[in-house]
């Protein structure tokens, strides 16, 4: 069980956002924070996709050259790439270089441009501002009904790699759920 931890700084955040040097920032003033653009969700979508299986860390580092790779993760542009984008982003070193998951955020611009209403409106029916404050890591879901039924919709749209898992960890990066712990100083900072 892992609670809140006081920086050098003396504020409370929560343990993860202190494991590393390149999570203070990103834990302070990105995480959780209410991304309501299509643009800004498919980024997030795309991220928590390619973080499958590795460290959110490695993603954090390679951020910007995943930006630079697809397009700023502008999604029509995205949504024309062809196998000669795939072949590029196949040989780029600055990404996670995974056909299936390169494949899928290709598929995926494709499907946000074509969600009824936009992917930001869809991702935001499910967001569960009440949810309880997690004391806790050990509080903190993995998935929850919410999640299961977002990523089934997106699934229904032709979305892919967007597990119950990975629309959880969407809906909180994007401030659709307030994981920061109870006793961090982010908690509710953004309702």
């Amino acid at each position: 069980m892992s609670t809140a931890i006081k920086g050098d700084d003396g504020l409370g955040r929560c343990p993860w956002g202190l494991s590393a040097p390149d999570y203070v920032a990103y834990h302070d003033d990105e995480w959780g924070r209410p991304v309501r653009d299509d643009q800004g969700l498919y980024e997030r979508l795309c991220l928590e996709a390619f973080q499958s299986g590795l460290s959110w860390l490695t993603i954090l580092r390679k951020r910007e050259g995943f930006r630079a790779a697809f397009a700023g993760f502008d999604p029509e542009k995205v949504a024309s790439f062809g196998q000669r984008d795939i072949d590029r982003l196949m040989a780029d070193a600055a990404i996670v270089r995974n056909r299936a998951k390169i494949e899928a955020a290709i598929a995926n611009a494709r499907a946000a441009l074509d969600l009824p209403g936009g992917l930001a409106a869809t991702a935001w029916k499910y967001a569960d501002p009440g949810a309880p404050a997690p004391e806790s890591t050990d509080d903190v879901p993995a998935f929850t009904p919410g999640s299961k039924a977002l990523a089934k919709e997106l699934k229904k749209h032709g979305f892919r790699f967007v597990g119950p898992t990975t629309a959880y960890a969407l809906m909180e990066a994007c401030g659709l759920v307030d994981d920061h712990l109870t006793g961090c100083h982010r908690r509710g900072a953004y309702t």
